[in-house]
């Protein structure tokens, strides 16, 4: 069974299947919440991030598939009284930790904070090297700043060979990273125009071999390999130039740290984030991004002006290769065969934030 959880501006909603051919949908949960993304951590829990209107940002959790959910007592939250005043506006995004201890998760947050929990979820606090480290300010541009609901912290790494190796996305600000499980933190921008300071959209370390890094950025395609440096090379600039190679989400195969693969939008004059040219398409790299092939069979070929977010694509665990994602104007597509045709599993959804495979 095939499980795909979709957060919108409105709601969860489940699709399953039993042969990634034919789906069925389940929900809403949480009608009328934003959902920012649902992820299921290696003992079978879900955690939620929720924001409702008024009554602010939660977090909900399910140990039964998602048939119920509870509302965790501790979410992410500031130290009390804190000079700064920082209120979490939401949580942005989660990963499961299982490489520094059974039932370990951390979160990322708007403004840019890292929480961590040590209980699956139950309760959280602070990564204080991180959200106290002297030039936070600093990488981060402050509190109140960049995208236009808040500035993120995102695509949290942790090195399955050792859960000491911490990495993460600040948008804005960069790429940084941690050796000492969080103590201490440094910039690892080089290649990237800044020492800090640049927006990158997703970061993705590969299982199979964690030194292999893929970055999407507002400044295209970036790969990195850590044993022979910390240095990202763009690869984006193979993309066709009437593509270009900005965009903001980016899955990986997890069989193949060579595999990878993009929804190009159009970065021109105002940025208008919809398929260049209406005509939206994946594209994919077998050769860690020295070609990449136009993907997009089965979708519309003119006329179809996508926008897909950073959490709104994502890839499952089977041969071949499951893609997924979703669109701002409420689709969910999916390819069974790595991308080379596309269907339409779903339509008339809310606002996608997020699809997760869970």
């Amino acid at each position: 069974m095939t499980v795909i959880w979709v957060g919108t501006r409105k709601g969860a909603f489940k699709l399953l299947s039993d042969d990634r051919k034919a789906w069925r949908l389940e929900g809403p949960h949480f009608l009328g919440h934003i959902i920012y993304h649902v992820v299921r951590g290696p003992r079978g829990t879900l955690l939620m991030a929720t924001r409702a209107g008024h009554l602010g940002p939660a977090m909900h959790r399910s140990t039964d598939g998602g048939a119920t959910w509870v509302e965790v007592s501790k979410p992410p939250v500031f130290p009390e009284g804190e000079a700064r005043k920082r209120a979490v506006d939401h949580v942005f995004w989660l990963t499961p930790a299982p490489s520094v201890g059974d039932g370990v998760w951390y979160a990322g947050t708007s403004p840019k904070a890292l929480f961590i929990s040590r209980d699956d979820g139950l309760s959280w606090e602070g990564v204080t090297g991180f959200n106290d480290h002297p030039q936070q300010i600093e990488w981060t541009g402050g509190d109140q700043d960049q995208t236009p609901d808040g500035g993120k912290l995102h695509s949290i790494q942790v090195d399955p060979r050792d859960g000491r190796r911490l990495m993460f996305g600040l948008s804005g600000g960069g790429v940084f990273v941690s050796d000492d499980g969080g103590a201490d933190w440094r910039p690892m921008n080089d290649g990237c125009f800044t020492e800090y300071g640049h927006d990158p959209h997703c970061l993705m370390q590969h299982p199979l071999n964690p030194d292999r890094l893929w970055l999407q950025s507002h400044y295209g395609i970036y790969r990195m390999d850590r044993a022979v440096g910390e240095t990202w090379t763009r690869v984006g600039d193979n993309m066709p130039k009437d593509v270009g190679d900005i965009g903001f989400p980016l899955v990986i195969d997890p069989r193949d740290p060579d595999r990878a693969y993009v929804f190009p939008m159009d970065g021109t004059s105002v940025w208008p984030r919809t398929s260049p040219g209406g005509r939206p398409a994946v594209f994919g790299t077998r050769d860690a991004g020295a070609t990449w092939r136009r993907l997009d069979r089965g979708m519309p070929t003119e006329q179809a002006w996508w926008t897909v977010k950073r959490q709104a694509m994502c890839g499952d665990n089977e041969a071949p290769l499951g893609v997924y994602l979703g669109t701002t104007s409420g689709e969910v597509w999916a390819s069974a065969n790595d991308g080379d045709d596309w269907t339409c599993i779903a339509r008339h959804l809310p606002h996608i934030y997020s699809v997760t495979v869970g």
